[in-house]
């Protein structure tokens, strides 16, 4: 028998729907084998009547019938079943036979009639004897009494679709009747379709969060890489700062100590060259005071020539002069080495700013990762305000729209909310704003005051925004003027729902405006736009949610 069942494997009898060896067998025109009950409630379920094998569209609903060939293949198929599992023990989770007094085999089928599961050899009467032949056997089960009617004693063959429960046939004539109510194998195989259709959305499901998770997992791993490369430029110019302030020092030190060594020996020189002469003045001092107190005329006549003053001192007023041109000339030195190392200074501070820069661009590109497809919600919009038919483009009009009451919708701010709302993760969109003289653009939590205008963080506003053309302010309590060096014409928004963060860009210069932080949002946040009014005309120019590009 074991031959048997290599020459013939399940997998070859089985129905693709129910997974079961097959049951009235159905063959499609594309040559595929379903259970009759299985492939009528597949049908019955879809509006495409279509194989669910090879996904065939058939344009008129084929006339099924019996492959009756077939159906004798997988009865003789089940036969050889029976008999390669026959005269065994039952094992744990098997149904026993319920005659069987010593070894207890394996139930070959259970009568409903009986109430009782029989081995092969104790089956043997319901297949000789012509009244038990009338009996309906089934594949063995446990519990025999729980697929009969409490009421009526009778198997529960029916199923109720009204009440969606097994009734057998004296019950649609009593407590059914008038009911929508199926053979159970007809409800059988719908039900068993209806699974597959389920298991097959639910690996799909399952399927794309695998594919989200290796995407997530993928963004960390370039993240990673990103801030690691990061990190090491950022150390390469420091450290190349740092040496380059150093040497300078040590460049600057070094000619202040020549400079004073040489301003030493210059002192050091005077100072022998003075004490000289005071020898010499106090010498001819002595002399002068012999002659004064002599009283011999022709002595102190003849010894005229040495009351002049010595010829040959230093005019030390010049000497000092040029003691102050030397320190002057230190002076100028120091200057044109500061003047050096400013430069050197300007120049690492300008790739710095380049590297930061380039590093401020990396970050935009990553939070650009999490782009997500907004459009504005026009119930939400202020009467004045005109939504594009695709949601996208927003401007103020100079009349208010008649709106049906809706308490979604602003009445003081000329604002508009997006349709799509964020309880978690991390999302970013951008909006254009060029040509404006006024906006306002972040995000507003779900619960906002849409009638009376109060200040913007106590209504849960997390925005930034232009006024009179020039002011740009984040709208904090109070508002932070926001010093940028280039007007913005597009805005990137990131938010960040477990940090607590929302953050502004200017896209196309892929610079830094402002950060909130350190928040906390325990609701909904939506896209927020205010467009501002245009009373002159000037500021008439439209606010357009564009698609995300992630430049390299």
């Amino acid at each position: 028998m074991a031959s048997s069942n290599i020459l013939l494997p399940e997998e070859q009898f089985q129905c693709s729907i129910c997974l079961e060896v097959l049951t009235d067998p159905i063959t499609t025109p594309c040559g595929h084998n379903f259970c009759q009950a299985c492939i009528s409630g597949y049908w019955k379920s879809t509006e495409q009547c279509q194989c669910p094998m090879c996904k065939e569209t058939f344009d008129k609903k084929p006339k099924l019938k019996i492959n009756t060939t077939l159906r004798e293949v997988v009865n003789h198929f089940k036969g050889i079943q029976v008999r390669d599992r026959d005269e065994s023990p039952a094992a744990p989770g098997e149904v026993a036979c319920d005659v069987c007094t010593v070894t207890k085999l394996k139930a070959l089928k259970s009568c409903m009639e009986c109430l009782t599961s029989f081995c092969e050899t104790h089956l043997q009467p319901h297949q000789i004897a012509p009244a038990l032949k009338r009996h309906k056997l089934i594949n063995p089960v446990e519990n025999l009494e729980d697929r009969m009617c409490k009421k009526h004693k009778k198997p529960l063959e029916l199923f109720c679709r009204t009440e969606q429960m097994c009734v057998c046939q004296f019950c649609t004539v009593t407590d059914h009747k008038g009911h929508h109510t199926v053979p159970l194998k007809k409800e059988f195989g719908e039900k068993k379709a209806e699974l597959g259709r389920t298991k097959n959305q639910m690996q799909q499901m399952i399927q794309k969060s695998l594919q989200k998770v290796k995407e997530i997992k993928h963004s960390m791993e370039l993240s990673n890489r990103d801030a690691e490369r990061e990190r090491e430029e950022s150390e390469q110019v420091f450290t190349t700062l740092v040496r380059s302030m150093q040497r300078s020092q040590a460049e600057v030190s070094k000619m202040i100590g020549e400079k004073q060594k040489a301003t030493m020996r210059q002192a050091e020189s005077l100072i022998k060259a003075l004490e000289q002469e005071i020898t010499e003045l106090q010498r001819r001092c002595s002399e002068l005071d012999q002659l004064s107190h002599t009283k011999d005329h022709l002595h102190l006549l003849q010894s005229s020539p040495s009351l002049c003053p010595p010829t040959s001192t230093k005019d030390w007023p010049d000497v000092s002069i040029t003691q102050n041109k030397s320190k002057w000339n230190v002076q100028k030195d120091i200057s044109q080495l500061d003047k050096k190392v400013r430069r050197a200074l300007s120049e690492l501070e300008e790739k710095l700013n380049n590297v930061l820069e380039k590093s401020k661009g990396d970050d935009l590109k990553r939070l650009q990762q999490y782009a997500v497809d907004v459009t504005m919600d026009p119930d939400t919009a202020h009467p004045l305000i005109i939504v594009s038919g695709n949601g996208k483009l927003v401007r103020t009009g100079h009349f208010e729209q008649n709106h049906l009451y809706n308490l979604k919708r602003f009445r003081s701010r000329v604002a508009v909310l997006a349709k799509e709302g964020f309880s978690s993760g991390k999302f970013y969109y951008e909006v254009q704003v060029k040509g404006k003289t006024g906006w306002n653009v972040g995000v507003a939590k779900e619960s906002i005051n849409r009638k009376i205008e109060n200040r913007y963080t106590e209504q849960g506003f997390w925005t930034v925004w232009l006024s009179f053309q020039v002011d740009y302010e984040a709208c904090t309590d109070p508002h932070t003027p926001l010093s940028l060096k280039s007007k913005p014409e597009k805005l990137g928004v990131f938010v960040d729902y477990e940090e607590g963060q929302v953050s502004f860009y200017d896209v196309d210069t892929r610079s830094h405006i402002f950060s909130f932080t350190g928040c906390t949002f325990t609701e909904k946040l939506y896209p927020y736009l205010n467009p501002f009014d245009d009373y002159d005309g000037s500021n008439s120019a439209p606010m357009i949610i564009t698609p995300v590009n992630q430049t390299p």
